[in-house]
């Protein structure tokens, strides 16, 4: 994965300032995903306030696993396997980066940035990356 340690602080740094909101982030996230690609909403089958609650709970896995980046590929691997069960389709990250970013944007306010908002979309397609070479080949 290459993000700088620079990249690695900011997004750990700014997480932080995320997490205390992390129901109203999460209610964001999807009503913003859900409009940008409503064909997604299909692959929620359960009560989108509990899928929240997982999403932020995943990020902040994953987040915190920059700091091992060894560790965090196997973690990111078995992450999708698991979405590719649920039906997730490679393209299904674009949105998801994209509905993330608005998300971080809107949660941070006037924190956010051009150098944060670079380290987020590096961090995020970092961790694309090595979850669709791992189990997606659509």
């Amino acid at each position: 994965m290459s993000i700088t340690p620079r990249q690695k602080q900011l997004v750990q740094e700014s997480f932080k300032l995320v997490e205390p909101i992390a129901d109203q982030a999460a209610q964001i996230f999807y009503q913003t995903l859900f409009e940008y690609d409503p064909s997604l909403k299909r692959l929620f089958k359960s009560d989108i306030r509990s899928q929240g609650k997982k999403l932020m709970m995943t990020l902040k896995v994953a987040v915190k696993g920059l700091d091992d980046l060894d560790a965090l590929i196997p973690v990111l691997q078995q992450l999708a396997a698991r979405h590719v069960e649920y039906g997730v389709k490679a393209k299904d990250f674009t949105p998801v980066g994209n509905a993330l970013l608005y998300t971080l944007k809107v949660g941070l306010g006037e924190k956010w940035n051009r150098e944060l908002r670079q380290a987020w979309v590096d961090t995020f397609r970092a961790m694309a990356t090595i979850m669709k070479a791992h189990s997606f080949n659509d």
